[in-house]
């Protein structure tokens, strides 16, 4: 992990946007602080092409509405997201208290990101079938493991998951879940099948999880993976996945 021990700013990442053809993108929090939301929202408000932010508000606390309704004021604040990954809980997600939060979001038009391991995938069901008003974005295909080739379990809990409606794929993070040396782009192309037979066209979004993708591929190389793969789709079907998806999705102006 020492690659990714330094800081990573907007002009960092401006200069792969412009070669790459892509006019804007979403920050996604990384720590679980007000203060780190408050700085990604600053830093969207200093630079057009981060488009939204995606921060962490404590979805636990009593202080919920409060933190919401700060946070909300920023036309940029179009997302929450819980490392759910890192808590010891399996089912973090059904506690009364988070539940509780996620019951306030849609308030706000705040989407949730789900950022899970697969083993979450039967929780995350539970999760999406009680509030179907709100919107879900499951991060980096609840990182399956695709360095072992392994598909089921995987792969019947995202089609039961695909079944909700409110529930959107972002294709992202998969350059770490492989040979971090040694990947193939057809190592991945399993995964997306899947995804795309299970979500279509019209619930798939793209994410480069940068900078933790670094670790295993840059920017381009993410980016690449996604344009060779999708070059299948129809042109309609192209400007969903890219565009119009994240744009609905976010509420991205």
């Amino acid at each position: 992990m020492e690659k990714l021990r330094t800081d990573y700013l907007p002009c960092d990442l401006s200069q792969s946007l412009r070669k790459m053809s892509i006019d804007g993108t979403i920050a996604v929090q990384a720590r679980q602080t007000l203060e780190e939301t408050s700085w990604l929202l600053k830093l969207a408000n200093e630079n057009s092409f981060i488009k939204g932010v995606v921060g962490w508000v404590d979805l636990c606390s009593k202080e919920i509405d409060q933190q919401l309704e700060y946070f909300a004021l920023n036309r940029k604040a179009c997302g929450v997201r819980h490392v759910i990954q890192d808590e010891n809980d399996r089912r973090f997600m059904m506690r009364k208290d988070f539940m509780r939060g996620i019951r306030k979001l849609a308030k706000f038009n705040l989407t949730y990101d789900l950022l899970i391991f697969p083993d979450h995938l039967p929780v995350a069901v539970e999760l999406v079938a009680r509030f179907p008003d709100q919107i879900f974005v499951l991060d980096h295909l609840a990182k399956p493991f695709i360095k072992d080739a392994k598909i089921e379990p995987w792969r019947s809990d995202i089609f039961q998951l695909s079944i909700f409606k409110n529930v959107v794929c972002k294709i992202s993070g998969m350059v770490t879940e492989a040979d971090w040396s040694n990947w193939k782009e057809s190592d991945f192309e399993p995964y997306v099948d899947i995804v795309l037979e299970a979500f279509g066209a019209g619930n798939v979004i793209v994410g480069s999880d940068w900078p933790v993708c670094t670790l295993a591929a840059n920017y381009s190389q993410v980016i690449g993976i996604v344009i060779n793969y999708i070059q299948k789709l129809s042109a309609d079907e192209q400007k969903l996945v890219w565009e119009d998806n994240p744009k609905r999705i976010y509420n991205l102006s």
